[in-house]
């Protein structure tokens, strides 16, 4: 049975994504094999994890995966782990909403039986740090905590202050004291923390406040925040104290996956570095309904896989590769021939950038991109939309007939300039808002919304079947 946690924060930047990222690595490095998980929607965190464990990471979100899907997939690759971690998001409690739990890392962490390994910024305080803890240790008496790891600490005099102050908060050990390391801390960029792929590219400028730029490849990164973790962890007692987790009465996520009848259907997806976002479930509940999928780069690629009856368009980062994406004219006509054929497009946020007839960048220059759907994408300084939401299709389309119900969220900072004549999606935010979404088109839908198709299974299901009909 594996030993298995959950690394949690008390807020975003508290230092947790650094901390499971060196971990990982570092027990990877020991010879371990290593299941990593991201709570939440996020897509950038698991692209990370899987370069520092060598294992693909997975999304366990509790408001858009049904709880049985949840914790069958969570059962499916934690069974081939001797460590599991799970990597919760935002503050331990944060959530969907200001008022209950769902969404949450520790909605997350009671309902797969997972304590909770809470990281704490120490920075600029000694003895508040135990008051900080006792609250988080009181808040749900459902949920335990394994123990604390302080980030942060600045002098040996520091780390015995803290010591002190929590020698006085019982059941809360310390596990770890990590030091003040901003000089391999995560690149950032206005849009959030940048993908792996950049930082294997050398396009993310390298460590945090290192000048050597491109050189700085993700594995140096990596094992930098491995080395960090080994100094400031005794990773062998932290695995003593983590309780192995018995999966024998997990869900068997495998019954709403029954294939459709019939040959394999041949799905292009996208995927590169600008188009990096998409769930690994969604993939797999595709080829479950029968796709056989074959990958491509717009960036690279002059012509769509052959033999392609359906496209899938997930999200990512075209705004930052807009220039190249221009540039690769045989591609967009390519997209723009295949959009024109009646087969069936289904594009997600980045992927629906694309389909439109421009995309501005941040200096203003605008791109003409494929011209599969009306109107162009502009980007902001500012964010544009981010949260939960509940989708409605307002069209018979791919993913099926009008009224098709999927969760998902949003979180973009380019916005659409245009008309949206005939809209895709109705979207319910987490307050209530309403807001329309993208556009249908026939065969074509596109969107903001990236959807979680775990939500809805039979969407999947309709976009191979709607490939197979061609």
């Amino acid at each position: 049975m594996p030993r298995a946690v959950l690394i949690a924060g008390t807020h975003s930047g508290c230092g947790k994504t650094s901390l499971t990222l060196g971990l990982l690595r570092a027990l990877a490095r020991r010879g371990l094999r290593v299941q990593p998980f991201k709570s939440g929607p996020d897509f950038i965190d698991p692209g990370l994890h899987q370069a520092a464990a060598g294992a693909p990471s997975h999304n366990l979100d509790t408001w858009m995966q049904p709880h049985d899907a949840l914790r069958g997939l969570f059962a499916r690759h934690a069974r081939q782990a001797d460590v599991v971690l799970v990597e919760g998001a935002m503050g331990l409690f944060d959530g969907r909403s200001g008022t209950d739990e769902e969404g949450s890392a520790a909605h997350l962490a009671k309902l797969l039986g997972l304590p909770a390994l809470l990281v704490v910024d120490a920075r600029s305080q000694a003895r508040s740090v135990s008051a900080l803890a006792l609250g988080f240790s009181r808040f749900d008496s459902d949920l335990r905590l394994a123990g604390l790891v302080l980030n942060r600490v600045g002098s040996a005099r520091h780390e015995t202050l803290l010591r002190e102050a929590l020698a006085r908060t019982p059941g809360l050990p310390v596990l770890g004291c990590l030091a003040r390391a901003e000089a391999i801390g995560l690149p950032s960029r206005h849009l959030g923390l940048v993908t792996a792929e950049d930082i294997a590219n050398g396009m993310a400028g390298g460590m945090a406040g290192d000048a050597s730029g491109p050189e700085r490849t993700l594995d140096r990164m990596l094992d930098a925040l491995a080395d960090w973790v080994e100094q400031g962890m005794d990773i062998p007692a932290l695995l003593d104290s983590l309780p192995e987790i018995d999966l024998s009465g997990f869900p068997d996520d495998g019954a709403a996956l029954a294939a459709v009848a019939g040959p394999p259907v041949r799905l292009a997806v996208a995927r590169d570095r600008a188009f990096c976002f998409c769930y690994a479930e969604n993939l797999r509940l595709l080829e479950a309904a029968g796709a056989e999928l074959a990958f491509f780069s717009p960036l690279a690629d002059a012509a769509l896989p052959e033999g392609a009856q359906g496209l899938y368009l997930p999200g990512g980062y075209p705004e930052l590769a807009a220039r190249e994406l221009a540039a690769n004219a045989p591609m967009r006509a390519a997209v723009l021939e295949f959009c024109r054929s009646g087969r069936p497009v289904w594009a997600e946020c980045g992927g629906y950038m694309y389909l439109l007839e421009e995309l501005a960048d941040a200096d203003g220059a605008a791109h003409p991109m494929c011209g599969a759907l009306p109107g162009r994408a502009v980007l902001r300084e500012k964010r544009s939309a981010l949260g939960y939401r509940q989708a409605r299709t307002l069209a018979d389309g791919p993913l099926g007939p009008a009224g098709t119900l999927l969760r998902g969220h949003e979180f973009h900072y380019s916005e659409y300039d245009g008309e949206l004549a005939s809209p895709a999606y109705a979207l319910t935010a987490s307050d209530g808002t309403q807001t329309l979404d993208g556009q249908a088109a026939g065969n074509v839908v596109g969107g903001w919304f990236h959807a979680h198709l775990a939500s809805n299974p039979q969407a999947a299901k309709a976009f191979v079947q709607a490939a197979r009909n061609f």
